[in-house]
Parts: structure tokens; C-alpha cells; sequence
């Protein structure tokens, strides 16, 4: 199936001129830490920041409150602080799950633009 893609993308790439052709190139898949780097870049890329502060945050919350889990010995000072600990590594986990959904989301818009992009190159030669 790879190779398959690989030919295809080779003939899509012969049939386009220059600039059609670097226009494909910037649509191709990108390493992980290029993916991050978009969900920066776009339009809710201040939020981002945002929410990677306030997980860095609960990341210092969560050491704070299991250091003082360790150090306590009274039951109830057990239980408020093994939920701090328990909350603030589901607050993390859900910032970083909506990264994540960010960088797919931008991997469907990529792959939908390929296709957009496919689809007029084979308008274009089929006029001509």
C-alpha cells in the first residue's frame, strides 16, 4: 500500500509545473516535533501557551501535594492530598489530550488539502 502512495505521489508530482510541484512538497507529513510546532503557530496558539503554563502548574501541584501525602499521618491529610495528586494528573492529562487533538486535527486539514489540491490538478488536465 506504502509503495502504492509512493507511485502515485511520484506521477501527481510529473504532472504538475514548478510551483504546483512546492506547493504539494509543503503538504507532506511532518515529524512530531513539527506537528507541535503548529499547533503553536496557529490561530489558538495563545491558548496553548496558556494551557501548557497552567499544566506546568498542576505538574508542580501534583509534586507538592505527594510530598506532603508522604509526609503526613493523619487519614483525612491522606485523602486531600492523594486528590490533589489525583486531580491535578487529570487536569494535565486533559490539557495534553486537547495537543494532541490539535496536531490531528491539523493532520485532517492537511491530508484534506492534499486531496483538494489532487482533485484540481486532475480538473485542470482533464480541461485541457
Amino acid at each position: 500500500m506504502k509503495k502504492d502512495m509512493e507511485k502515485i505521489d511520484e506521477i501527481i508530482k510529473e504532472a504538475l509545473t514548478r510551483e504546483e510541484a512546492e506547493f504539494y512538497e509543503e503538504l507532506e507529513e511532518l515529524n512530531l516535533f513539527e506537528k507541535l510546532g503548529d499547533v503553536f503557530k496557529g490561530k489558538m496558539g495563545w491558548l496553548v501557551i496558556i494551557m501548557n503554563i497552567v499544566s506546568l502548574t498542576a505538574v508542580g501541584f501534583a509534586v507538592y501535594c505527594a510530598i506532603q501525602l508522604f509526609n503526613t499521618e493523619n487519614t483525612n491529610e491522606l485523602i486531600r492530598w492523594s486528590l490533589g495528586v489525583l486531580f491535578s494528573a487529570l487536569m494535565v492529562s486533559m490539557l495534553k489530550l486537547y495537543v494532541w487533538m490539535q496536531m490531528d486535527k491539523n493532520d485532517i486539514l492537511r491530508e484534506i488539502k492534499r486531496v483538494e489540491f489532487q482533485l484540481s490538478v486532475i480538473a485542470k488536465k482533464s480541461d485541457q
